[in-house]
């Protein structure tokens, strides 16, 4: 899709330099530049940095609508960039794991992904990319995992453990197990027995992670955990370079990487919903101590811009503060200077956002207009 002639757009009050001022911005070539250009009245609106997404995995539902129903990949991730667009997501990492759990999580579907991912990608208008989370009891596939990440230029990687919520189920909730286990065509004993299995390259792990981590960071790529719960566990990844705690779940866990200046990233729909849906730490109350650095879609799109707004509207900071979180802060995270933020030459990457409904009406995507509707859509034909 070609780029929008050059656009200037005016009487909005835009996000520039940490605060929201009547401040017009001229779109052109792609970027943030100075100068006339035909302008687009946005009286009634707020022009806000295009949101950075660093984990999601509602995509999940476009490939596999139900478990035993996918539908073509290339197709899917196209319904994807439609999602991300309509809520004003210009960047977005797809959280697909890599798991023993095998089916749409195994390293063959991982791979598969990432393979579609990087045919499509030129022909999608946000920039989506792979974030891998890898489970750390699949220590005799690292060798597939590092082909691929080099590959296709896969630049995160989020170490996973998620043997102990198995156990979990098996020990207290046999249903949520019987229904675990229907989802992949398996019955509770033969899951069982791949957990078990798993569990047994347990002695093997930490020297295998330290090696692999090792790997990946010669290649570049950011690291973090996942659903850390101790200080003992960050600072485990801690030492192996993985520097980001995405979703701790305990106080003790978030303290410490924040004491040991570390990124502490939560879940959006975490704010909107005012509390964790598996009972875990609130991270409205994270963010109130100061604790999170960014918010991520998590299993939710919509919930980036909204959390935003509903930070703001609680009074727990304001909405520049709350936007950047969303912006700004994922961009530097991932060393992406050229984005999260609507300074001159920065990529054009913006969110329009009606500032009564704050529904988001126009996204911009490096200079081309990605979604478009409402009021906003009216005002640009006429």
């Amino acid at each position: 899709m070609p780029q929008i002639a050059p656009l200037r757009l005016t009487h909005a009050q835009t996000l520039i330099g940490g605060a929201l001022q009547d401040h017009a911005l001229t779109i052109a070539d792609g970027k943030i530049t100075e100068g006339a250009a035909r302008e687009f009245n946005l009286a009634g609106y707020l022009v806000l940095p295009g949101i950075i997404d660093l984990h999601g995995d509602g995509f999940e539902r476009h490939l596999t609508p139900r478990p035993s129903a996918p539908f073509d990949k290339a197709r899917a991730l196209g319904s994807v960039a439609a999602e991300l667009a309509v809520n004003g997501i210009t960047t977005a990492w797809l959280a697909q794991s890599w798991s023993w759990e095998g089916v749409h999580r195994s390293g063959a579907a991982a791979a598969e992904l990432m393979e579609v991912l990087s045919l499509t990608r030129p022909s999608l208008l946000p920039d989506m990319r792979l974030q891998l989370r890898l489970e750390t009891h699949v220590i005799h596939e690292h060798a597939e995992v590092l082909a691929a990440v080099a590959a296709y230029g896969v630049d995160f990687v989020v170490f996973n453990n998620h043997l102990p919520e198995a156990q979990e189920m098996a020990d207290h909730r046999p249903d949520r197990l019987a229904q675990w286990a229907a989802q992949t065509k398996r019955t509770g004993d033969e899951m069982m027995a791949i957990v078990r299995a798993a569990e047994a390259q347990s002695p093997q792990v930490p020297a295998a992670l330290a090696k692999i981590a090792a790997q990946l960071a010669g290649l570049g790529v950011t690291m973090g955990s996942h659903d850390d719960d101790s200080n003992e566990t960050r600072a485990f990844y801690r030492g192996i370079g993985a520097g980001i705690a995405e979703f701790p779940t305990t106080w003790e866990a978030v303290r410490a990487a924040h004491a040991a200046g570390e990124t502490v990233l939560m879940g959006a729909p975490n704010v909107v919903r005012g509390g964790s849906q598996t009972g875990n730490i609130a991270a409205e109350d994270l963010i109130a101590e100061g604790l999170v650095d960014a918010l991520m879609s998590d299993y939710y799109y919509p919930a980036l811009g909204q959390a935003a707004f509903a930070l703001a509207e609680r009074g727990l900071c304001p909405l520049p503060q709350a936007w950047n979180m969303i912006a700004d802060a994922p961009a530097r995270i991932m060393g992406l200077k050229d984005r999260g933020h609507l300074g001159l030459g920065a990529r054009a990457d913006v969110a329009v956002v009606n500032a009564q409904t704050h529904r988001v009406e126009m996204t911009v995507c490096a200079g081309r207009i990605a979604h478009l509707s409402g009021e906003l859509a009216r005002r640009l034909a006429a």
